[in-house]
């Protein structure tokens, strides 16, 4: 998510020049933190999105949200930041994830994945009992477990590649265990490159959001052909971060009903 504009945006594990030699307070990390970090903000794509369907992401930072606004504006789903590693839930979630839902949206909540506190068993059981769960209503989708570059320190976590993939499927399968669902995994192309070595193996069973700030999708990671959902900015017109998923409502619909 989008911080205040006053919150300096952070190298992974570096301090913001101009400050004190200390990392951002845990628990604030949000959706793309490290991503824009690391992969910068390129302009945004141009054209009709004929088959696209605009939605945002929220967390914290974005307190009480004007949902009736973002509606009128087109925006038709949103997920929002529930928890992050084993210690942090969103004060915002109640009004931002209901709220959300009472005009009319698709909604969902996600998960920061932080690797190196605790089990990926661990993290997604915090996530569902902290609202992460799901259900057949047609207006909630999936959760998501959002894994990308380190605000708070190494940005692989201090896990090997393979390390990482063990974390990983193990909050999936967990997620899946408790929710009877395949979360989505949101993460850029840099990062999995580097942190899971390109790893293949999720892309049959887990829908894939991808980050990345420019006119382009780019190119994925290995073992999936599409992304479900595209993160394209970080510095939306309106409130949050500003995402495309990759079909019309009707298959927004069809992700929530499973």
């Amino acid at each position: 998510m989008v911080p205040p504009a006053d919150t300096p945006v952070v190298t992974p594990g570096v301090p913001p020049a101009g400050l004190p030699a200390e990392l951002p307070a845990r628990g604030s990390a949000y959706m793309g933190m490290g991503v824009v970090a690391h992969d910068g903000q390129g302009a945004r794509p141009a054209g009709e999105r004929v088959t696209q369907t605009e939605g945002v992401d929220v967390s914290g930072h974005q307190g009480n949200v004007n949902w009736a606004t973002l509606w009128s504006s087109g925006v038709k789903w949103a997920y929002t930041k529930a928890t992050e590693g084993n210690y942090y839930k969103n004060p915002s979630f109640e009004q931002q994830y209901n709220g959300s839902y009472n005009v009319g949206m698709i909604r969902g909540a996600y998960h920061f994945g932080t690797p190196n506190d605790t089990s990926g068993a661990v993290q997604a059981n915090y996530f569902v009992d902290g609202g992460g769960g799901w259900s057949r209503d047609g207006k909630t989708l999936p959760g998501v477990l959002d894994i990308e570059w380190n605000p708070y320190g190494a940005a692989c976590y201090g896990k090997t590649q393979g390390q990482m993939v063990d974390w990983i499927r193990d909050f999936l399968n967990t997620y899946k265990s408790r929710t009877g669902r395949d979360a989505v995994i949101y993460t850029a192309t840099s990062w999995w490159n580097e942190c899971t070595g390109n790893y293949a193996g999720f892309g049959r069973t887990n829908p894939l959001w991808i980050a990345r700030y420019d006119t382009t999708v780019g190119p994925l990671p290995a073992g999936w052909d599409t992304q479900t959902i595209w993160q394209y900015t970080s510095t939306g017109p309106t409130v949050g971060d500003h995402d495309r998923f990759n079909g019309a409502h009707d298959r927004v619909v069809a992700l929530a009903n499973g």
